[in-house]
């Protein structure tokens, strides 16, 4: 498991090098640019976008902490509850699965995640056997490849690394105490799939909406207590409604522009 998780690790790390060399070289052209990611009409019919793209998102997750069961030793999942915030980057070379006014080669950004949860399992801490609570906090940064994106469907590979803070505390009468914290490093990988609700002429924002479904394995390179028994590896899902900022902020770009326009023309005539 360790030398799989330094594979990946150097996998992403290479990933994040060609995002840097490449894709900042085409942000910084792009900023002379207009954006084409779609003229407010069907996005599936409009030209590749010349420019970085900003597009962000919530990120409700449930994880299958290894250390997480209920009494027939069976994993349960924990919500897990984010935001996740980067940039839709233009492919640099025609691939057919790409051929659309969606056709972003890759995403990439930042996130940020946190967990309360409450665990009434003895034996996880050294020296306690009361009910702790356990507070993450997880900073995360992330490369997502496009295998697919067409029409309303879009299909990727996110890889992600985090920093990651946890605390414990045990209730007592009127406050509760801590009793160990650490520092851990989490890598995850994973499938993504979302589908973007079909373009209606006379109803635009229905664009902005969508489903998507995620899945894959988060596991640790760096545990934060290391004599304990805590355990942040596991499975995750996600799976829920989805909202385009990147659509969104493109029909306000075209409303804005459109009414100019006729506010021009207005004033020549």
């Amino acid at each position: 498991m360790k030398g799989t998780a330094w594979q990946l690790l150097l996998l992403f790390l290479g990933c994040w090098l060609d995002i840097w060399s490449t894709g900042w070289a085409q942000g910084q052209a792009g900023i002379q640019k207009k954006t084409k990611l779609t003229d407010g009409r069907d996005s599936t019919q409009t030209e590749t976008p010349s420019s970085l793209t900003f597009t962000a998102s919530t990120d409700q997750r449930f994880f299958f902490f290894n250390d997480t069961r209920n009494e027939n030793d069976k994993l349960t999942p924990v919500s897990v509850y984010g935001v996740r915030a980067g940039f839709l980057f233009p492919a640099k070379h025609k691939r057919s699965a790409l051929e659309s006014g969606r056709a972003a080669s890759f995403k990439a950004g930042a996130g940020f995640y946190f967990v309360n949860q409450h665990l009434d399992q003895p034996g996880l801490l050294p020296n306690t056997s009361a009910a702790v609570t356990r507070h993450l906090r997880i900073a995360t940064v992330f490369y997502e490849r496009y295998l697919y994106r067409k029409g309303p469907f879009e299909i990727s590979l996110p890889t992600e690394i985090g920093y990651g803070h946890s605390r414990y505390e045990v209730a007592e009468p009127d406050r509760e105490v801590e009793v160990a914290r650490g520092i851990f490093i989490p890598v995850g990988v994973g499938v993504s799939m979302a589908y973007q609700f079909p373009y209606v002429r006379w109803f635009k924002p229905l664009r902005w909406f969508g489903l998507y479904f995620l899945s894959g394995y988060r596991f640790v390179l760096k545990k934060d207590i290391p004599e304990s028994q805590i355990n942040y590896s596991g499975l995750y899902v996600s799976v829920g409604p989805s909202f385009f900022l990147e659509n969104f902020t493109a029909d306000v770009k075209s409303w804005a522009r459109h009414r100019k326009e006729r506010r021009r023309e207005k004033a020549r005539n």
